[in-house]
């Protein structure tokens, strides 16, 4: 008696994770958000020492002022670029790998809708900061980076793991407060970027992989 309530309970359970993969992108990895998270705190770390460490280099309350960016926004662009792509290439084949495991898709009609609905926030964020570095204005662009990339985490959360969102609602408080702390702005880029994916991706990885 007790095997035959058992299984209308399993196929319950069946029929709801149909759904969940018909409608969410589930294959999302919490070591993608770990990988993410070094690559981010490396970075910061290269910059912190670009600008920060030696002789003759700034101190932290002169990060924000133009003519001494203007001396570094090569190199400093030409990091943020290469950091991105390192992280992106490492989430990528994490999570790749975590779908292949389960013989999920990868590339399908859900994760298009997640990428298109997480692209947009950021490509906007992406012009909008090139604007303020077209007119030499540095102050805010480790805000706006945290703003919009939060706004697309919280918008493309509907298509993922609703855990997304709380990471994203994280990204925009650190963004608002960190606009009242012109200098730290790599200090809390590093923060967003690198301490919350590590975190976040550490919860992920306990709450859905660990066997």
């Amino acid at each position: 008696m007790e095997e035959k309530n058992q299984k209308p309970d399993e196929t319950l359970k069946d029929i709801k994770q149909i759904l969940e993969r018909s409608s969410r992108f589930i294959s999302l990895s919490g070591l993608s958000g770990i990988a993410a998270g070094i690559c981010a705190l490396a970075g910061s770390w290269v910059a912190g020492e670009m600008l920060y460490s030696g002789g003759g280099r700034i101190n932290i309350t002169e990060s924000f002022r133009t003519d001494i960016l203007d001396r570094w926004s090569i190199p400093l662009i030409s990091l943020a670029a290469a950091t991105f792509a390192v992280a992106f290439i490492s989430a990528f084949y994490l999570t790749w790998r975590k779908a292949k495991k389960h013989n999920l898709p990868v590339w399908d009609h859900t994760s298009r809708r997640l990428f298109w609905n997480m692209v947009i926030p950021m490509a906007a964020g992406g012009f909008f900061i090139l604007g303020m570095l077209y007119y030499n204005e540095w102050r805010f662009v480790a805000p706006a980076c945290l703003l919009f990339y939060g706004l697309a985490l919280v918008n493309a959360s509907k298509y993922t793991l609703s855990d997304i969102r709380y990471l994203g609602y994280c990204e925009i408080v650190l963004g608002l407060i960190s606009m009242f702390f012109i200098g730290y702005g790599l200090y809390f880029w590093a923060a967003g970027f690198g301490v919350l994916h590590i975190f976040y991706g550490t919860i992920m990885w306990f709450k859905y992989e660990r066997k």
